[in-house]
């Protein structure tokens, strides 16, 4: 009998001696095989995937230009994340924590296709053919050319592909569906690899565009191989709270436009619903002077959207005082906390202090650090600001306000949701803000 040669590690080409089941280097499950299965597994890999294989180099200005040609989708929010719709050929990864909401937005997304003529192919992994049935009778996307299958093998997959021969194909997901020529069970890294590349060549050969769902790990991440994410043309995160029924779809990467758009949807009984204008779904509707609120503008993407920044300061009755916050950065909030005590002279370090938004959303980016300094300051002084006045910058530790991108974007959306006040880092120190939340009347102006 011929003595193995070793196993390598298809990740990393970490070598043992024996099989193990886990990479020794790279810590991935199911990706140590045999040194002669993994070369052929490489040249397989490199004699399918390189386009033109064997063909002699020529200079790029002999190739002619292709344009890009987007195909809309039928949903303006899902094509505004896409760049204008979906291109022939291309692969897109959606990716989102369970139960958020992406099998009912691609089953929507497959309906407005079916709508327009086209055959849709949505293939469950998941979920049975009566369980998509029943939310397609739900959310009004019963056509004749959606075409249904529950397929967990990479071959019946291609096969429905070949006998259905659809212009959109949706994969409800990929880490549930394995092809019988690669050792592991579904979901493992080198099965995932090896459905996502086959999936790849088949679009990019048949011009079919291709959705691929993703299922995500406790930190966010998309689950399995790294390599997935660099394969697929375009990348999407689904994000929201499911105690609210609004939803995000964020570009990570796209090829074929811009990587920094944002989507917004609402869930709705009847499926998911788009939303073009979320201004003001961040705001609060009360109509009484509150203290220790502040708006802001908020920049998602190439999208000014105005959202409301609430702090309460109160006595701490423990040792430790709290800081308790919610879409917003906690350490942002410590940090605006020690310029406002350090450098203004606010004595806070000894109560509790809540920092929230309104609406479930999520700020990232330091030009929040002005409203939540406003909002503070209102809420020690007690002192309610104008409702017409929205705030925006950074503030940095030697307590200066710096000025942040896209003012003028967010001065004009300001002004379009009726704040007649904007305070930033051309009109404002951070002692005049001080002096603006604690000279602030009831009164508005």
């Amino acid at each position: 009998m011929a003595k193995s040669s070793g196993f390598e590690c298809t990740e990393c080409g970490w070598q043992a001696p024996k099989w193990v089941g886990r990479c020794g280097e790279c810590q991935q499950w199911g990706t140590v095989v045999e040194a002669g299965q993994k070369t052929g597994i490489a040249a397989r890999q490199v004699r399918t995937n390189l386009p033109g294989a064997g063909k002699v180099a020529r200079p790029i200005t002999e190739f002619a230009g292709d344009s890009v040609t987007h195909a809309p989708t039928g949903i303006g929010e899902f094509d505004r994340v896409l760049g204008g719709g979906l291109v022939p050929g291309a692969t897109v990864l959606l990716s989102g924590e369970p139960g958020v909401g992406k099998s009912t937005l691609l089953l929507e997304v497959a309906s407005k296709a079916a709508q327009q003529g086209r055959r849709v192919l949505y293939v469950s992994a998941e979920e049975s053919i009566g369980q998509v049935r029943m939310r397609g009778e739900r959310t009004g996307a019963m056509h004749d050319t959606l075409f249904l299958a529950s397929e967990n093998d990479l071959g019946s997959v291609l096969g429905q592909i070949e006998a259905v021969e659809p212009a959109l194909v949706i994969i409800d997901s990929v880490q549930t569906i394995a092809s019988d020529t690669v050792e592991g069970a579904a979901g493992g890294p080198s099965q995932v690899r090896e459905v996502a590349a086959t999936l790849i060549r088949v679009a990019k050969a048949t011009g079919i565009p291709v959705i691929l769902v993703g299922h995500v790990t406790k930190d966010g991440n998309v689950a399995g191989p790294r390599v997935l994410e660099h394969l697929v043309d375009v990348v999407c995160h689904f994000e929201g709270d499911r105690h609210t029924a609004l939803r995000f779809v964020r570009s990570l990467k796209n090829r074929f436009g811009p990587t920094d758009e944002v989507g917004c949807f609402e869930m709705a009984g009847t499926g998911i619903q788009e939303v073009p204008d979320p201004s003001g779904l961040f705001l609060s509707r009360s109509t009484g002077a509150v203290s220790g609120t502040c708006a802001t503008i908020a920049m998602e993407g190439k999208r000014a959207l105005p959202v409301e920044v609430q702090a309460l300061v109160t006595k701490s009755n423990t040792p430790n005082p709290r800081r308790v916050t919610s879409g917003v950065d906690s350490a942002r909030v410590a940090m605006i906390l020690a310029v406002l005590e350090r450098r203004l002279g606010l004595k806070i370090g000894a109560d509790d202090v809540y920092v929230s938004t309104v609406g479930g959303v999520k700020l990232t980016e330091p030009a929040a650090d002005l409203a939540i300094a406003l909002a503070l300051a209102s809420a020690v002084a007690d002192r309610p600001l104008p409702h017409t006045l929205a705030a925006f910058g950074e503030i940095s530790l030697a307590g200066e306000i710096r000025p942040v991108t896209a003012e003028s974007h967010r001065r004009g959306e300001a002004t379009r949701m009726g704040f007649s006040r904007v305070v930033d880092a051309s009109s404002e120190t951070l002692q005049a803000a001080k002096s603006l939340a604690y000279g602030a009347s009831r009164q508005e102006g």
